[in-house]
């Protein structure tokens, strides 16, 4: 008895099933790629591909909400599904029907990530495919996609009359395993041509680089560059990135009044962000050796004197200050750096033997994890190696946000620091105002904060960020004497206080601002004018410049305010720079030297912080009386005496209450081996940042107790009693 024809049917589809299924059973499996959280939507999408490529398949982008979600799928398909109605037909005739009535299904695979509290977040909602691994890669379609680089050079030498195969010709020469064809060639010519695609975001991605389609980059360069003026990025994860906010500020040359960048006001997601990827690079940093993250160092010091010049120019441009400032800048930066290559020897521990009966003890200092660093506008290169070279040279990751006024150095400081093979994450930079400075206060996986800042600002980050039990160091603006006793040098002591007084334009925060003349200015005026000048004022980029503008509008009307009502309250306007011009550069922020003399105490100039290239002059009667007006001002951070009189440097030193104290010369910030100290309030916290002090800021001490001896019971526990006598413990 024969089954009847539908029946057949029936039983020859079901084995073919079972062979299909059989089939697909055997191959080897491919597994789908390991949820986690990733700082943005790219980071995701680089994850999900790169895990494909190590697989044997390759995903694209099936579906996107660029803020909020996308689902990513396989990029092959390969189960076979009969769309024809069941027939009774022999098996060959069977399979000829079933390959031409069919059509090859898409694979099942698919992952998909939102965007949850700032985040994104992978799942895979199916992780089977229902095909074989790529044995090859170079095998998939998108393996004959060009690079950006050769779509540029396909538009230009299609410009200059080539055809598809002598184009093809030249770019096999650069590159000999390019896959595409003539025809390849062709296709994107004619999308040239016909306005479809353009060289900027034409879409192109390799699997053996990575097996996403990259349909959602630019190919050309990052949006942050294709704007203009340019919008300086955030680096977050080890990419440098373009705010997701709308919002910025303009960086505008202080010379020229034109716009040199923008700078966006990130937003707390972005900080989050940021946050979240320094402490996913902590657990691997801290354990990577430390000769291994100081040859980083040695390298970021080489790139630093490679670029040099592209440094000192862009501070020059964002800043104002002179070339031969801007180096300086650098150089004093660069130093901070060569420290931290050596870094390795000021964490070593103590060691103690035998404490108790077979027992030693030990300390060893460890990195704290996630720190962030604040920085003022004087120093655009020195504030930020100021931190981050010593913290992550510790072990630590760092999060910093450069001033708003002068972001673009930090952004190239930290192209270098990649460069040198800085890990990703390790060093992140978000860019924005009071918002990104309290977000990283408040952020608990945030421990230790480096802060310079003007005074107003300090006292409400101090106290927020202590409150979050932060570590942290604040160093303040600070109104820096100088004392110049009757029997000092004439000569010398003029080259140095016009130097300390006006250089970088008074904008620094060791700036010499205040002269105490002991026994009267008189003897001194008229030559302390005609070295002030002799001063050039102009713009930094010029070669005959000693003194640039101010930051901004704003400051120069501020400063030129402070000078003005002090002038009307009795000081005397010795020299008076507030209407100087300067050919070229008329809009510029300059304002030229000046001398006020006959200050007193009261008086609103010697209150506040001028920063700018503003000398008060007052008088004392004696050197006990000088010194009494510098230890009365809050804000004096350091102090000289200008004499040829032992005795009274001598006294002076003894005498006066600041961190940093000068004989026969200026206020300067000290060597990075040295420590660098400042009295309170121009300080506050516990631990500065230089020398040994900054080791110890970026670190923390464990004590380990050890015994290693076999114990046929139990094992003696060292203690002492009230009187210091050691004890012995029985642990049961």
């Amino acid at each position: 008895m024969h089954p009847c024809p539908s029946a057949s049917h029936l039983l020859h589809s079901l084995m073919m099933d079972f062979q299909s299924s059989s089939e697909f059973n055997d191959a080897p499996q491919m597994l789908p790629p390991p949820p986690g959280t990733f700082v943005d939507r790219e980071e995701l999408i680089q994850h999900v591909g790169d895990f494909a490529v190590s697989q044997g398949y390759v995903v694209t982008i099936k579906q996107s909400k660029r803020d909020r979600v996308v689902v990513l799928g396989c990029d092959r398909g390969g189960v076979y599904r009969n769309r024809r109605k069941p027939v009774d037909e022999s098996s060959a005739e069977s399979l000829r029907r079933r390959k031409t009535g069919s059509r090859l299904t898409n694979c099942p695979f698919e992952a998909v990530g939102k965007k949850d509290d700032g985040l994104w977040k992978l799942s895979i909602k199916n992780g089977a495919h229902n095909h074989e691994p790529l044995k090859d890669l170079s095998e998939h379609p998108s393996a004959r996609r060009f690079t950006e680089r050769e779509v540029l050079l396909i538009k230009e030498m299609t410009e200059a009359g080539l055809k598809p195969r002598q184009i093809l010709k030249r770019l096999r020469q650069s590159n000999p395993e390019l896959l595409s064809t003539p025809k390849h060639v062709y296709n994107v010519k004619a999308k040239l041509r016909q306005g479809n695609v353009t060289v900027r975001n034409f879409k192109s991605l390799r699997p053996q680089k990575t097996a996403v389609r990259n349909n959602y980059q630019s190919v050309m360069e990052p949006s942050w560059r294709q704007r203009n003026p340019p919008r300086v990025p955030n680096l977050i994860g080890g990419r440098f990135v373009d705010s997701k906010s709308l919002t910025s500020i303009d960086v505008v040359n202080p010379a020229t009044q034109l716009i040199v960048s923008q700078v966006p006001l990130s937003t707390n997601e972005e900080v989050r962000a940021a946050v979240f990827a320094a402490k996913r690079a902590f657990s691997s940093w801290r354990n990577t050796p430390a000769t291994n993250r100081q040859r980083i160092m040695f390298k970021f010091q080489e790139l630093i004197r490679r670029d040099m010049d592209k440094l000192a120019m862009e501070i020059t441009s964002e800043h104002g200050k002179t070339l031969t400032d801007a180096y300086n800048d650098v150089l004093r930066g660069l130093e901070i750096v060569e420290h931290a290559c050596g870094v390795a020897t000021l964490q070593i521990g103590e060691f103690v033997s035998n404490i108790s009966n077979g027992v030693d003890t030990y300390s060893i200092r460890e990195p704290l994890g996630v720190c962030a660093g604040i920085c003022s506008f004087d120093f655009p290169a020195m504030t930020p190696l100021w931190m981050f070279p010593i913290a992550v040279t510790c072990g630590n990751t760092f999060i910093l946000k450069p001033s708003e006024k002068v972001p673009g150095v930090a952004v190239i400081l930290a192209e270098l620091a990649v460069e040198a093979g800085l890990p990703n994450g390790v060093l992140n930079i978000v860019h924005g105002t009071d918002d990104i400075i309290n977000a990283i206060c408040d952020d608990d996986d945030v421990k230790a904060i480096a802060l310079v800042g003007p005074n107003s600002d300090v006292a409400d980050i101090y106290s927020r960020a202590s409150a979050k039990g932060k570590r942290i160091q604040c160093n303040i603006g600070a109104k820096n004497h100088a004392v110049v006793m009757p029997d000092a040098s004439i000569d010398a002591t003029l080259s140095a206080l016009v130097a300390a007084g006006f250089g970088g334009a008074g904008q620094k925060c060791m700036a010499l601002t205040t002269v105490v003349y002991v026994g009267g200015i008189t003897p001194w005026e008229d030559k302390l004018v005609e070295h002030a000048k002799a001063i050039k004022v102009n713009a930094g980029t010029e070669s005959n410049a000693d003194l640039g503008p101010v930051i901004s509008k704003q400051e120069k009307e501020r400063i030129c305010r402070l000078i003005q009502v002090d002038t009307e309250s009795g000081a005397k306007l010795l020299l008076d720079g507030r209407n100087i011009l300067v050919p070229g550069y008329e809009n510029g922020n300059f304002i030229g030297p000046t001398i006020l003399s006959d200050v007193t105490v009261n008086m609103e100039c010697y209150k506040e912080d001028v920063f700018g290239p503003v000398l008060l002059c007052m008088q004392a009667e004696s050197i006990d009386e000088a010194i009494e007006i510098v230890n009365r001002n809050r804000h004096g951070s350091g102090a000289s005496i200008f004499t040829t009189s032992a005795v009274a440097a001598r006294k002076f030193q003894i005498e006066i209450a600041v961190g940093q104290v000068g004989i026969n010369v200026p206020i300067s910030v000290q060597p990075p081996f040295t420590l660098f100290t400042s009295s309170k309030p121009c300080f506050a916290g516990d631990l500065n940042c230089d020398g040994k002090g900054g080791i110890l800021f970026y670190t923390q001490i464990k004590t380990v107790t050890q015994q290693w001896k076999d114990l046929p019971g139990n094992v003696e526990t060292p203690t002492s009693n009230s009187n210091g006598e050691s004890l012995q413990l029985q642990n049961s």
